[in-house]
């Protein structure tokens, strides 16, 4: 879902990279080497020589989107990549023209009028018309198997809602009811993905495939599910920066963090209802990382902000800049700072992600696992974990890589050796 910079970024370079053209940096499915073995049976492997991954040279692409351009306009429009990136996989993106969206203002304010390519209906129509586009695809393309994944806008924020979002059968029912409230579009997309055997991956902090009800249905369907947001820059580096200060039990007392971002994904969360989804999966990353419990003096008491501005000259060139405020030996009277200035892209950080999603999704498909992936956390910004049995999300970026490398052991008949504590 989505045929903006994340996903135009990633089909060309996929593309590009099938023919030898591209580099795929920062995928770990295609540049990662993982240990299987111990002692003088150790070897460093890649992915596809551990497990049986999809080759790139057959994957297929589609999209849905509110904006008509085909994937070579919307490239170009992005701005993300170069033109001689772009042309010389022109005449094959120019055949990529988006479906039709189901898509509700309401939900995304900034873009409301700007785009008509927009599919009619209620909820349960909606549903139903995705699910066509879906079979279609499939059909036409000759596909084996589908794997859906939202790269689209962050949807403004919804509560939880126990009565609705608890139970498949409640859920249907508020489809059928047309409960604009309550459904946001991205479940429609989910639902439709699930119910047609396809895996689903949530790159926004959207609810979405994070509540019983999705989890039902895929564990029902025998589908796998991940999410939620993709794991980029400033998240990044903090996933990467808090075990560090725990590892040398260095104090914090507090943590500044703003962004500036130009492209459409800044022009969205300009509105504080849609600002307010991401400020939720951002906020919720150093807790489970620097436990208060566990070492009040060090982490009982921190001061967490977190802004994203929408400035235009920047486009796709996003900035995160932190500043955090450190103690250690003699307390808070003799504190410290770090700071970091990260001036990154944010489609270019973004678009290796999908691609190993995408795959590592695939493969999960295919080895019949079911439900919530969480050993794909690693790629991801709000791990989804069952909060409704109080399990707390992982969000150390080194945690969640053995658990990553653990689980490519295991599916390629390998031992899972990595623990952590």
């Amino acid at each position: 879902m989505g045929l903006g910079a994340v996903t135009t970024t990633f089909i060309v370079g996929t593309m590009m990279y099938r023919k030898n053209k591209g580099l795929p940096g920062g995928s770990v499915t295609q540049m990662a080497k993982i240990r299987v073995g111990r002692g003088e049976n150790r070897r460093y492997l890649k992915m596809n020589e551990i497990v049986s991954m999809t080759d790139c040279r057959d994957m297929e692409f589609a999209a849905w989107d509110i904006f008509p351009e085909n994937a070579y306009e919307s490239a170009i429009n992005a701005r993300v990549l170069l033109e001689k990136d772009i042309n010389p996989v022109k005449d094959e993106l120019e055949k990529i023209q988006p479906l039709k969206a189901a898509f509700d203002p309401t939900y995304v304010s900034r873009l409301a009028g700007q785009g008509n390519n927009i599919k009619q209906g209620t909820r349960s129509e909606w549903v139903e018309q995705l699910r066509e586009d879906i079979r279609n695809f499939k059909k036409r393309h000759g596909c084996n198997r589908i794997v859906v994944i939202w790269a689209a806008s962050t949807e403004k924020f919804i509560d939880y809602c126990p009565e609705v979002h608890d139970h498949l059968s409640d859920f249907e029912a508020a489809i059928r009811d047309n409960r604009c409230d309550v459904i946001a579009p991205s479940m429609c997309y989910a639902y439709a993905a699930l119910m047609e055997g396809a895996a689903f991956v949530m790159g926004a902090p959207n609810i979405c495939v994070d509540i019983p009800a999705m989890w039902e249905l895929a564990d029902k369907n025998g589908v796998p599910i991940a999410g939620k947001d993709f794991k980029t820059g400033q998240t990044l580096m903090k996933t990467v920066l808090s075990p560090m200060l725990r590892t040398r039990c260095l104090g914090l007392a507090g943590w500044f963090s703003t962004n500036i971002l130009g492209n459409r994904d800044g022009e969205v969360l300009d509105a504080p209802e849609n600002f307010r989804t991401k400020e939720v999966s951002k906020l919720g990353v150093i807790d489970t990382i620097l436990r208060k419990e566990d070492q009040p003096e060090l982490y009982g008491d921190i001061f967490h902000k977190v802004r994203i501005n929408y400035y235009p000259p920047r486009g796709d060139a996003k900035e995160g800049w932190d500043n955090l405020d450190i103690f250690g030996w003699m307390g808070r009277d003799y504190g410290m700072q770090i700071k970091v200035d990260f001036l990154c892209r944010d489609s270019i950080l973004a678009a290796p992600l999908v691609l190993d999603l995408v795959l590592c999704s695939d493969l999960a498909l295919r080895a019949g696992l079911k439900g919530t992936q969480r050993w794909m956390s690693f790629f991801l910004k709000s791990p989804m974990h069952d909060y409704t049995k109080g399990e707390e999300p992982l969000h150390d970026l080194f945690q969640q890589y053995t658990i990553f490398k653990n689980k490519v052991r295991e599916l390629g008949g390998y031992e899972p050796d990595e623990e952590f504590e």
